[in-house]
């Protein structure tokens, strides 16, 4: 994915490939900066003494690095070996492979529509970037939810074949199911009443449950999960909450996987 700036930030972790190894430390290129060079001095290869340095660090090898300081004017970027730990390189190998990935399915997608990457990446690839915080993810999201752009009021004939593309190459980590409830109460505070008890069914499963107000008084219920018999029992324990709520709540609710017209 092109760069929004040239040059990483300090603190940032950067996949990178040893191109020459000295006895005073390793220059590296940086994978996702265009190749731009960058140095780890021995002192920051690996705690304590480093007797032979090559028994951490060899040419053509990928590793995973802290940016320590960069001086934009000299081109000079250094980098940390020892301050990454084990997680945090998984994490940044994995996120690069899948940006690599995503980078290649954006060229079918471009491919497909008669276009350029680059011009692909101007009309709508980094809105996607700013709205899923990787490319990989917005192909993630279209796989497990044919709605997931229109969600996010995107449109244009380039959101067809983008959903193509990914259901066609990504399996999503994860599956998204919805519903729809139709919730009454004739209550001077009836509204209050209402939204109690969605409250009631969003807190059964917080970090997995959203309820989307449509129009009086339909309302989507939207349940993510590793898989459709978790999702499925989420969704069941949800409604089943809501609709107990605001019966007590002198109301009346329904629910059905279809919006009633």
């Amino acid at each position: 994915m092109p760069k929004t700036s040239e040059f990483p930030e300090e603190g940032e972790l950067v996949v990178c490939t040893v191109q020459n190894v000295k006895n005073f430390g390793a220059f590296v290129t940086l994978d996702e900066y265009g190749n731009k060079e960058g140095f780890i001095h021995v002192r920051d290869v690996a705690t304590g003494w480093v007797k032979y340095i090559r028994d951490y660090v060899r040419e053509g090898q990928k590793v995973v690095c802290k940016v320590l300081g960069v001086d934009t004017s000299k081109g000079h970027i250094d980098l940390s070996l020892k301050s990454v730990n084990e997680h945090q390189r998984r994490d940044k190998i994995q996120e690069w492979k899948n940006e690599t990935k995503a980078e290649n399915l954006l060229k079918i997608v471009a491919e497909r529509l008669n276009r350029t990457p680059e011009s692909c990446f101007e009309e709508f690839g980094f809105d996607l970037v700013e709205n899923y915080g990787t490319l990989y993810g917005a192909f993630e999201a279209c796989a497990a939810n044919k709605d997931a752009l229109k969600e996010l009021g995107m449109s244009g004939p380039w959101t067809s074949v983008f959903y193509e593309v990914a259901l066609e190459n990504v399996t999503p980590p994860f599956v998204q199911i919805s519903g729809y409830l139709e919730v009454r109460c004739p209550a001077p505070d009836g509204i209050d009443r209402i939204r109690t008890a969605m409250m009631a069914g969003v807190e059964i499963y917080p970090e997995h449950v959203t309820i989307q107000y449509i129009g009086a008084p339909r309302y989507r219920v939207v349940v993510t999960a590793e898989d459709y018999k978790e999702a499925e029992d989420m969704l069941k324990d949800v409604t089943s909450t809501v609709i107990a709520s605001i019966k007590d709540a002198e109301g009346e609710g329904s629910f059905s996987r279809e919006a009633n017209k």
